[in-house]
């Protein structure tokens, strides 16, 4: 191959190419690369645009050895960092050795490995606190409190409350699972609204009523069809209905607005959209963007109270991914808060 063909061959390229020639400066970059390190660099010492100490140690490795070595380069990508593996292969150029750098982007890889870490991190974290708090009282009541009935008894009932906790934490990961697996598979079987809102409204009747909260559909006034998976849309309303109650405050009321759009633009069709409107004391803006994330609390210490397990919103968001529609929350402090689900509807 004639050297004046090399920016050619490597332009059609798609991921970012470098080749340093034998003098260590570069001889050529295509269109990818120039989009990470910019134009007019042919020429120039390798060093001077690579100055990640890694990549140039791997660079010198690979002028030694004559084996192919990588390394990684971080780059940015706007306001995103972005992670490059960087494989140095030796090859043979008409005026001497030479090195042939391609930067592969790993960042999703390298984003889905620590989602994973802080996934683990905060499952142990959530798992440990309760497991040594019963560790803790089996223990004082097999010592000091051994013959103690009343102190026996309120220790049993907090190890009895902290057992519940973690089988909804367990049955929670369960199901974010589950989601998460068929998030892909979009589910169409023809589910009425109105049942699924009625039932979640009737299996927390009994903590609505104890706190007092009235929960009221409005909106209802025939059959409102999608396409769906009627248990996983339950469990969507159920969640949001016992966040309304719980947070809501005592002796509210938790409005419920059910309503029909003929063409929803970021649907691109006709949609139903379920508003659940608490009277509580509403969330900081600054919350809102990472409400949906695993085991994010606003008030930690008050969602462990209420034995919330920090994933309710998660399965939310994946279930309403997976029958492509759309989460959306509005929220001011002070004047409470509105979690609005809006999924593609049936035509007519």
């Amino acid at each position: 191959m004639h050297p004046q063909d090399l920016p050619n061959v490597l332009s059609g390229v798609p991921m970012p190419l470098v080749l340093i020639g034998a003098n260590e400066r570069i001889l050529t970059i295509n269109s990818a690369a120039a989009e990470i390190f910019g134009t007019k660099l042919e020429g120039r010492p390798y060093h001077a645009m690579l100055r990640q100490p890694e990549v140039l140690e791997t660079i010198e490795r690979t002028w030694r050895s004559g084996k192919t070595e990588t390394a990684q380069y971080l780059g940015a990508a706007g306001s995103r960092q972005t992670t490059y593996r960087v494989a140095c292969a030796p090859i043979a150029l008409e005026a001497g050795p030479g090195i042939l750098l391609s930067f592969e982007d790993i960042t999703h890889v390298e984003e889905s490995s620590q989602i994973r870490r802080d996934f683990v991190a905060n499952v142990s974290h959530e798992l440990r606190t309760p497991l040594t708090a019963l560790i803790g009282f089996i223990e004082t009541l097999r010592g000091p409190a051994k013959n103690d009935e009343a102190a026996r008894e309120r220790f049993l009932g907090i190890m009895e409350k902290e057992t519940h906790r973690m089988t909804r934490l367990v049955k929670d990961l369960l199901s974010l699972s589950r989601v998460e697996s068929e998030e892909r598979m979009r589910p169409g079987d023809p589910v009425d609204l109105g049942n699924c809102l009625a039932s979640a409204r009737q299996a927390l009747r009994p903590q609505a009523e104890d706190a007092g909260v009235a929960v009221v559909i409005e909106g209802i006034d025939g059959p409102v069809i999608v396409p769906g998976d009627a248990d996983q849309l339950q469990q969507v309303f159920t969640n949001l209905f016992e966040n309304a109650i719980k947070y809501g405050g005592r002796n509210r009321t938790v409005t419920v607005r059910v309503s029909r759009q003929e063409m929803e633009p970021m649907l691109r069709g006709p949609a139903a959209r379920v508003d659940v409107i608490d009277e509580g004391e509403g969330i900081d803006p600054i919350h809102i963007p990472r409400l949906t994330e695993r085991f994010y609390r606003v008030d930690s210490h008050r969602s462990r109270e209420m034995g919330g397990t920090g994933l309710g919103l998660a399965i939310v968001k994946h279930i309403v991914n997976r029958h492509r529609g759309r989460l959306k929350i509005a929220s001011q402090e002070g004047q409470g808060t509105t979690f609005s689900v809006i999924l593609p509807a049936a035509r007519g």
